[in-house]
């Protein structure tokens, strides 16, 4: 809260300067750390309840899809919603002023319809608007109901809810402004993994290979990100990134992309240059998960042992990410068919992974591959199980 809200809060009162003294700074670091907005107008409610020693609190604001005024803070009641120009809260908002009434049932302006839904029954009121940074009204404080000695809201009482007010609409429109910026940062992931995905299909989609391996490159990756430690935001990054892994296939001519048999030394040299192509393309973005993406295509390659390519990376100067889905990409390309070789068998699989411990694999990713190899093996399990079933359907 600002320094010169809280000084006049504080000053206009007199015998009761220490209580309000104590409920600014019990409130102040709460609401400076809480951005959910409903968490927020709880607090803000039982701040501004307290402070004029109010029966019930609540903050208003304005639904322009609805043209209605709504309100989750009510205690001791659900979500309220309104027409924008009932009641009280109504009237502040139409009129920009704030209000100070001491008998409601003897106020034409008052709407019953909120004591009829909650049972409850209104006397004293005080309303004064929400304004945001530009002046216009986004909603209504109001304080129904006052306690202690007096039945009715003083002077003082509106003057100390107008000040909380102001902070309250600062604070608001922030909590809006955030709550906005997380729906695009949202949004955005979600267009940036759908885009992944596309992409990836489109690279895969060259090769006769099943369109399902990014899928399952991805998931295996995520898996041995997670055993192997990493934070589960960390690991949910490399997934959402490994689709694009072989993105730079697209270069490829499909002469070499699904060439069935060896390669000479210039197909091969042609086939090695997807990593640099995918990397390039990826980094061109301005987006991190796809500039990410663009470390993971390049290095996934790379060999623990440093013989891999495109750069001939060492050990930890591989990017851990890479080095993680390299062992996911080598997983699924053996215990799947190919054009060039059938699907290996499970236990070759697990043998060649033994084999390349520490030379083409960092020793502790194959080791937590290991030690979750059914889990990580049981994709291809159902899928030569199905294979299986439907060949012997069609021998039937």
């Amino acid at each position: 809260m600002d320094m010169d809200i809280a000084k006049a809060m504080v000053g206009s009162g007199a015998g009761d300067s220490e209580r309000i003294l104590d409920l600014l700074f019990s409130y102040m670091p709460k609401i400076a750390a809480e951005r959910r907005m409903d968490s927020l107008l709880v607090l803000m409610a039982d701040l501004g309840r307290s402070l004029v020693q109010a029966d019930r609190c609540s903050l208003w604001l304005i639904d322009s899809d609805t043209n209605e005024l709504w309100t989750k803070v009510a205690h001791g009641v659900k979500q309220l919603r309104i027409p924008i120009g009932a009641g009280f809260v109504g009237y502040s908002v139409k009129s920009g002023e704030a209000l100070l009434v001491e008998d409601a049932y003897a106020d034409e302006r008052f709407d019953r319809r909120s004591d009829n839904l909650t049972h409850y029954r209104t006397t004293s009121v005080m309303t004064v608007p929400l304004r945001d940074g530009n002046g216009k009204v986004m909603g209504v404080y109001q304080a129904i109901n006052k306690k202690g000695d007096s039945a009715v809201f003083s002077k003082q009482d509106l003057e100390r809810l107008a000040l909380t007010a102001v902070y309250s609409a600062k604070t608001i429109e922030s909590a809006q402004l955030t709550e906005e910026l997380q729906k695009s940062k949202d949004e955005l992931e979600a267009t940036q993994e759908e885009l992944i995905h596309i992409l990836g299909d489109i690279s895969e989609s060259r090769s006769r290979e099943t369109g399902d391996h990014i899928q399952r490159v991805a998931e295996i990756s995520y898996k041995l990100a997670v055993y192997y430690g990493l934070p589960k935001a960390e690991a949910e990054r490399i997934r959402l990134a490994a689709p694009m892994h072989d993105l730079g296939k697209v270069g490829i001519p499909d002469a070499v992309l699904n060439k069935p048999g060896r390669f000479t030394d210039e197909e091969f040299a042609t086939m090695k240059s997807h990593a640099v192509r995918g990397e390039e393309i990826l980094q061109k973005s301005k987006r991190d998960l796809l500039r990410f993406a663009a470390t993971l295509a390049g290095a996934h390659h790379e060999r623990w042992d440093g013989t891999g390519y495109p750069r001939g990376l060492k050990g930890e100067e591989i990017p851990l990410a890479g080095r993680i889905c390299a062992v996911a990409d080598v997983l699924d390309a053996l215990a799947s068919p190919r054009c060039y070789k059938p699907a290996w068998p499970e236990d070759k699989v697990r043998e060649e992974f033994q084999k390349q411990r520490g030379k083409q694999f960092q020793p502790e990713l194959v080791d937590v591959l290991l030690e979750h190899w059914d889990e990580m093996f049981n994709y291809f399990r159902r899928i030569r199980a199905e294979v299986e079933a439907l060949r012997q359907a069609a021998a039937v």
